[in-house]
């Protein structure tokens, strides 16, 4: 969660699109599926990241923009100090890890067509349903269910939340509704969960990851 942050605030230094945050993260959980961060450093993996899913959604940042932007928001921090080959080299890396396979399929790309056929226009309703998609990828659900699935427990969230009456809708969609209530349930854990993890706890596994490299 801590790398998806860094990885959300690089973008908005350089100035791209929310999907190329998301395609940047999956990248990054599906490094580390196979590959340990004792290995592969998450402060270097996940800039590159970021550089790789800019290319592959023809949104291309320049590697020296990203360092530049990497040195500007961590200054005091010398293991953020990476250099532009560092980021070049772990690119290969990367692709080697991810078998080449760049494609992506979000969540985002069933939400807009579902929630105009849910009959949803409530601009509150709307935001707040992208909102909780958004805070997914700082879960592994992406990693773990179809994405269509993950957009409909949003969807469910935000109508439980907003007392919006669908169940109607959702019993016409024919879809496996336990399924979609397990999925909301781990998002809605994740919101109490999350408050756990302190910048103490994320030095002190930074710290253990630094031991190994």
């Amino acid at each position: 969660m801590h790398m998806a942050n860094y990885i959300w605030k690089l973008a908005q230094q350089v100035k791209v699109r929310q999907r190329v945050v998301a395609t940047a993260i999956t990248y990054m959980r599906r490094v580390y599926i196979r590959k340990s961060m004792s290995e592969y450093d998450p402060r270097l993996v996940a800039p590159t990241c970021l550089y790789l899913a800019a290319k592959a959604e023809e949104s291309t940042v320049q590697a020296r923009l990203l360092v530049f932007y990497i040195k500007k928001l961590y200054n005091s921090d010398e293991k953020y100090r990476y250099e532009i080959k560092d980021i070049l080299e772990m690119e290969m890396k990367i692709l080697e890890a991810l078998n080449y396979y760049l494609v992506v399929f979000h969540p985002y790309r069933s939400l807009s067509p579902l929630l105009m056929d849910a009959g949803i226009n409530d601009i509150s309703m709307i935001q707040l349903c992208w909102g909780l998609v958004n805070d997914t990828y700082k879960m592994d659900l992406i990693l773990m269910h179809p994405p269509h699935l993950i957009a409909l427990a949003c969807i469910y969230i935000g109508s439980v939340y907003r007392e919006k009456d669908i169940t109607t809708w959702f019993e016409e969609l024919r879809v496996d509704m336990n399924v979609v209530k397990n999925i909301s349930m781990e998002i809605l854990d994740f919101y109490d969960g999350h408050k756990l993890i302190t910048e103490e706890k994320i030095s002190s596994a930074f710290s253990k990851v630094a031991m190994k490299l």
